[in-house]
């Protein structure tokens, strides 16, 4: 660091020789530093998503997602910009405030327009490749224009893709353009389907599954380093490779659900038994093509459990509660926040007290334990679609005392 002050620097190698491209925060342990960094963007993203859709609910999908795209783009130009860790951390904080909008919001506009099976399948599965391709792919998108052009370059990049969607949202469904809002139904409160045991099932699932994720991705670059030796590129590249599988998967599952509905939660099942195995053989692995085998099981397996189960949640909320999708999509939205936001901050710490081995190991069988849960949505299949408040009073006009007495219940 500039400013002549080496103490503390015996223990730094080569590393006291590269530049500093952000001062240091001053006092703790850079590891630290960095996962608070990562996690703090899922930490507010946990708290801010009870509201976001809640709010979703009551003003309609495109104005928060609209509301969500400004302000990641605010939140990726001030990274472009921070020059100390006080400012990178409210970037990264910001960002987590906007994706509690952007996320929800166009997951739930999604299945909101693709109402029908397996349209809706078809459309939240490209929703997943695409975020699969944007998770997978930033490591080494960032690291070579990082490299090569900066560290300004990526996240003016990325500013620009925010807010060249943002006008593409505003070109297609421009909020104050949207009428349908007036008509909805009033959407079933978040801690009402919360306590929704199948909704809760789901939500276990999507946590559990992405813990595998969320866990290694801080920690498997030490490891492939102090295990085999493996070089910058390398590390870079771990989980590239990945996202083919990953849309393989999504598209596997799209017409498995075609052709068999009924066995959604099969596919799920099946996605979490993947994903056990495979983080059980993470540590097994000696070299560099060896471990991309089970990082491609994990997202594959992953794209089974997504791919099936986020359909479902807007079935449970069609059957079971008010065709209203902002706030079932913020309770998935919560699911991987609490996988991403524990990730940065306890795994290093269990690979430090117990070992790489003993985490992955963990992470397997919790997800294989996790999977016969799942046949607990094996009849959802078959329930009938609920007579929510819109279709009483608008299709449904009352046909005695009683239906009008619970109609006028309903009002109130």
């Amino acid at each position: 660091p500039a400013g002549g002050n080496d103490s503390g620097s015996g223990g730094g190698g080569n590393r006291s020789l590269l530049p500093a491209r952000y001062p240091a925060a001053a006092g703790g342990n850079e590891d630290v530093q960095i996962g608070v960094l990562f996690a703090s963007k899922a930490m507010l993203q946990l708290l801010v998503n009870p509201l976001s859709g809640t709010l979703i609910d009551r003003v309609g999908y495109e104005a928060p997602l609209l509301a969500g795209l400004a302000v990641m783009f605010l939140s990726t130009a001030t990274f472009a910009f921070a020059q100390n860790y006080a400012t990178l951390f409210a970037a990264r904080s910001l960002q987590g405030l906007g994706s509690a909008f952007a996320d929800t919001a166009g997951i739930a506009l999604i299945a909101d327009r693709y109402a029908e099976e397996p349209a809706r399948s078809r459309a939240l599965g490209t929703a997943l490749a695409c975020i699969s391709f944007g998770s997978l792919a930033a490591p080494p998108f960032g690291g070579v224009l990082y490299e090569f052009a900066g560290q300004r370059v990526p996240f003016l990049v990325l500013a620009c893709v925010c807010l060249l969607d943002g006008v593409l949202l505003l070109a297609l469904a421009p909020p104050w353009a949207s009428g349908a809002r007036a008509n909805m139904p009033v959407g079933t409160p978040i801690h009402r389907l919360m306590v929704d045991p199948y909704i809760a099932v789901v939500a276990g699932a999507l946590a559990t599954c992405n813990i595998p994720l969320a866990f290694l991705e801080p920690t498997i670059a030490n490891w492939m380093k102090e295990s085999m030796g493996a070089s910058e590129w390398e590390v870079g590249l771990t989980w590239l490779p990945a996202f083919f599988p990953h849309v393989l998967g999504v598209y596997v599952t799209v017409r498995l659900a075609a052709a068999y509905p009924h066995l959604q939660w099969f596919y799920g099942a099946l996605g979490m038994a993947i994903i056990g195995a495979s983080s059980c053989l993470v540590p097994a692995c000696r070299n560099f093509g060896q471990v991309i085998i089970p990082l491609c099981g994990i997202c594959f397996g992953i794209a089974l459990v997504d791919t099936a189960l986020l359909p479902t949640l807007a079935f449970l909320v069609d059957v079971r509660h008010v065709s209203v999708y902002g706030s079932v999509y913020a309770i998935a939205d919560i699911s991987y926040c609490v996988a991403y936001a524990l990730g940065p901050i306890v795994a290093g710490q269990i690979v430090h007290t117990m070992g790489f081995a003993q985490l992955n190991l963990g992470m397997g069988l919790a997800n294989v334990l996790y999977a016969p849960v799942l046949l607990l949505l094996k009849n959802v299949c078959q329930m009938k679609p609920s007579h929510s408040e819109r279709n009483i009073l608008l299709e449904e006009g009352p046909k005695g005392l009683y239906d009008t007495i619970k109609m006028e219940e309903r009002k109130g």
